[in-house]
């Protein structure tokens, strides 16, 4: 399958990257030092750049490693702001940030954190912005033991002030215990229902049991624990993941009855204003050979999960989700540069191009995608490692929540006299630039009502249309060449929720 071929990256600083609006989950870093640069590599690192429709690859230089640990949070251009492996937080020179050492304190960082990598757990760290309050930012993180790397033991958080040391941040709390009881290595987040507060959301590996907090502009609030109302794990391994809308919540584990090893996907509504879970189901499926990747479609209809080997797509939207079991794609036989280096189905990652990046367990240097995830079935488009970076990566991965999700409009908890610019009632704010365009190139800025997808169409003068796209919910801006447009005036108009705003755009040519 063809490869895509790298893209060149502009950069503001070495390790700070210029996208568009929107951006606090525009950056990927992969890579750790193999000791093994060979003709097929050009770096040990590499940053992958997103927007809502396009990807960039640009080999890097940075210090950090990373080996499966990784947050990282950008501004609203895509910047990036700070990143950590786990082990240590860097700031957006790539260089530690003041402060920024000795993350995750145990015997197990000690003998994972070195020059050459990171901690090899995922899904155990998320940089959240600080609720009104633009000059902070939280981390909360979680590490194991040398004895169970399935265990954590306690939830860390974390808080950088992005206003000192020159505006590249210091932490001015580390390490603090938020929770301190047995827990599953994997946190989930997603916003609450009055569009600011965020829920955290951790996992007993012992039993059914659900811890949650919530973090408001005056802290942290331990909440009550619940019953996910579904059996007790008991070999929990995999990430936990909320979907787009904050409606659903899903993990996924492995366990056993006698010998058998079954691995099982669960599935769990969640009411954003209380923070309640409810109508737990579940797909189970047996299989020698375990797995971690779980992801959800942007329209957070569908979930993808599997084995090592295999990966399936169900639809979470239906009353039997077991029955929508489908199979998506198996681990053929490609390994390259080398027999040992051959991706399988590790971890997901719903990237901000609204496409699922899945990396591998092992180092490899090419990563599988799903084009089109929010098609069912094969029309979901699985593309089988076609995506080659510029170094090797092992367990790649970064957990980055919606941080776009709006207030639920009419809710008893959307009681905030404001809770920021996604509480929209229609389309507002587009804009066209440049106009007069003199090639039929230009960009659209505009703002969809919260959650909701829209559709933008261009009419000539005679009102006879000659363009139209969907938008996808959350998205801000696209970039349209229509160079088969001759010169005159034309109507762009953006529809969504029977709301629709108008803009004209002249064409010269």
């Amino acid at each position: 399958m063809k490869k895509i071929g790298f893209i060149t990256l502009y950069l503001i600083l070495i390790y700070q990257i210029q996208c568009y609006s929107q951006g606090l989950n525009h950056n990927f870093l992969i890579g750790y030092d193999t000791g093994l640069l060979d003709t097929n590599v050009t770096s040990t690192k590499a940053i992958l750049g997103f927007d809502s429709s396009s990807l960039s690859i640009m080999p890097g230089t940075f210090p950090m490693a990373f080996r499966g640990a990784q947050a990282n949070i950008s501004d609203e251009n895509g910047n990036l702001l700070m990143c950590t492996n786990g082990c240590w937080i860097a700031d957006a020179t790539g260089n530690m940030m003041q402060n920024g050492d000795s993350l995750n304190p145990g015997s197990f960082v000690n003998n994972w954190c070195d020059a050459t990598s990171g901690l090899p757990i995922t899904n155990t760290s998320v940089f959240l912005p600080w609720p009104d309050d633009t000059t902070k930012y939280i981390l909360f993180h979680q590490t194991t033991t040398d004895n169970d790397p399935t265990i954590s033991s306690e939830l860390f958080y974390s808080v950088v002030d992005i206003t000192l040391n020159g505006g590249l941040g210091s932490v001015i709390q580390k390490n603090v215990i938020a929770l301190q009881t047995a827990l599953c290595p994997a946190i989930g987040a997603c916003k609450h229902a009055n569009g600011r507060d965020w829920w955290i959301v951790v996992m007993s590996p012992f039993s059914n049991t659900i811890y949650e907090l919530l973090l408001t502009p005056n802290g942290i609030q331990n909440m009550p624990s619940q019953t996910s109302g579904l059996p007790s794990p008991n070999n929990f391994g995999g990430t936990v993941q909320f979907s787009p809308d904050g409606n659903k919540f899903a993990y996924y584990h492995k366990f056993y009855v006698g010998s058998t090893v079954n691995h099982q996907l669960r599935i769990l509504n969640f009411d954003r204003c209380t923070g309640l879970f409810s109508n737990p189901r579940t797909v189970t499926n047996i299989a020698q050979v375990g797995g971690y990747c779980t992801a959800f479609s942007p329209n957070s209809k569908y979930i993808y999960y599997g084995t090592f080997s295999t990966l399936f797509q169900v639809n979470s939207d239906t009353t039997n989700v077991a029955s929508s079991l489908d199979t998506i794609a198996i681990k053929d036989n490609y390994c390259f540069p080398y027999n040992f280096t051959c991706p399988d189905f590790w971890y997901g990652y719903l990237a901000a191009n609204g496409k699922i990046y899945i990396t591998a367990g092992g180092g490899v240097i090419d990563i599988h995608y799903i084009n089109e995830p929010d098609s069912e079935g094969v029309f979901c488009d699985m593309r089988l490692h076609a995506l080659r970076t510029p170094c090797y990566t092992v367990r790649g991965n970064v957990y980055h929540p919606n941080y776009y999700l709006g207030p639920v409009i009419g809710s008893a908890c959307d009681t905030l006299a404001y809770v920021g610019i996604y509480e929209l009632e229609g389309v507002k704010n587009v804009s066209l630039k440049p106009n007069p365009s003199y090639n039929g190139n230009f960009g659209i800025s505009y703002m969809l009502p919260q959650n909701k997808s829209g559709i933008l169409l261009v009419n000539d003068i005679m009102g006879k249309q000659v363009f139209e796209m969907s938008l996808p919910p959350w998205s801000s801006l696209q970039d349209l060449s229509l160079s088969g447009l001759k010169s005159g005036v034309y109507s762009v108009t953006i529809e969504s929720e029977n709301t629709r705003m108008s803009k004209r755009l002249v064409i010269i040519r």
